[in-house]
């Protein structure tokens, strides 16, 4: 005589089983994403320092000088390769200004800085950044390598090939000076964001610098003195 087989549980019972194996697996495997994350949780976030904030302030202003200089090469330049230069330059400017000024709003910080520039660079570098003494700036406050209001009125005053040359100046100049906010902002912001921002500014301008040499030689013009 066969066994007897033990009774089905009805249909309804088996899919409520189902159900209920299905959902304890997903609470268990929810519980273990949840503690593998915990360490990475606990890792804050860095907040900005003062190299963050001013380095998005002072680079701003120092950008916002390119974007004009560039805005005027666009419409007045001679070469068509000046005007290919001064788009990239003014589209380039214009993004990373974008980028800093909405760090900024998030950080609840001005857009400018209150005081003198590049008190953010004070004592890191030793090349004039000594103790509580910000890096010693042209007359008027401009940051190294902008341009005098003089300088930018000769330059909206000129046309033809000797627009051309004064802009190449003007512009490599301006890069130049530049160029140590951008590389102290990379050594030393806190965070990631800014610190890939300020890599992409060296990287970029360096090349723009080194083709506007070469424009410049081309048209038997040297840079202007930095400094």
């Amino acid at each position: 005589m066969a066994a007897e087989q033990p009774p089905r549980r009805p249909l309804s019972a088996r899919i409520f089983v189902a159900v209920a194996a299905a959902v304890a697996l997903l609470l268990l495997g929810a519980t273990l994403g949840l503690l593998i994350k915990v360490p990475e949780a606990d890792r804050a976030e860095p907040r900005p320092t003062a190299v963050d904030i001013g380095f998005a302030q002072d680079m701003t202003v120092h950008h916002q000088q390119a974007v004009t200089m560039a805005t005027l090469a666009r419409e007045f330049g001679h070469d068509v390769a000046v005007r290919q230069l001064a788009f990239d330059i003014e589209t380039n400017q214009r993004d990373q200004i974008g980028r800093m000024q909405g760090w900024l709003s998030l950080w609840h910080q001005p857009a400018q800085a209150v005081g003198p520039p590049m008190t953010w660079m004070s004592g890191s570098d030793g090349h004039q950044h000594h103790r509580g003494q910000a890096p010693s700036t042209p007359s008027g406050g401009l940051m190294p390598g902008m341009a005098s209001s003089e300088e930018l009125s000769r330059l909206q005053g000129l046309r033809g090939p000797e627009f051309d040359v004064y802009f190449l100046q003007l512009m490599l100049r301006h890069h130049e000076g530049g160029a140590p906010m951008a590389r102290h902002g990379a050594q030393h912001a806190a965070l990631p964001a800014v610190r890939n921002l300020a890599t992409n500014m060296l990287g970029s301008q360096a090349t723009e610098s080194d083709l506007m040499r070469r424009m410049l030689g081309d048209r038997d013009a040297t840079p202007l003195a930095t400094g």
